[in-house]
């Protein structure tokens, strides 16, 4: 086989159809658009959303509550979850960063009491009360930052 032997599969190319090119194409004069009416002009047509002048259904709907722009995206953690690293290691953010639990669009992390926790651990993030508790009881430390 030569570069100048390739060909397209029969059928994957089709004819563009060449619109108002003469009455014998089958799209010649109107070119498709039928005869006069908003479409039919050059530049006609209505924008996305236009219902005929009927209120549309964006502007039908109630407007409700706000988005805070300044709210933080706080990534929970339970307790369980750090069972997997070893005793005596440090729970920081870029860890739990590279261990896949928090991820670049997360503002921060926050450790949760849910389960129980057998490792004695060092932790350098923020955690609820129940969480330090549980924690200290397994013989970890809670540091805070």
């Amino acid at each position: 086989m030569k570069l100048n032997e390739l060909s397209p599969a029969p059928g994957s190319r089709k004819k563009e159809v060449r619109i108002g090119r003469g009455i014998g194409s089958g799209s010649g004069k109107t070119a498709g658009r039928g005869h006069k009416g908003q479409n039919s002009r050059s530049g006609g047509g209505v924008r996305p959303g236009f219902e005929g002048g009927q209120m549309p259904l964006h502007r039908r709907l109630p407007k409700r509550g706000f988005t805070n722009i300044f709210k933080k995206n706080i990534a929970n953690i339970d307790l369980e979850a750090l069972n997997i690293f070893e005793d005596g290691t440090v729970i920081n953010y870029e860890l739990l960063f590279e261990q896949g639990f928090v991820s670049y669009k997360n503002d921060g992390a926050k450790i949760l009491a849910n389960g129980e926790i057998a490792k004695k651990l060092v932790v350098q993030i923020p955690t609820s009360k129940q969480a330090a508790e549980k924690i200290a009881a397994a013989g970890g430390k809670v540091e805070v930052i």
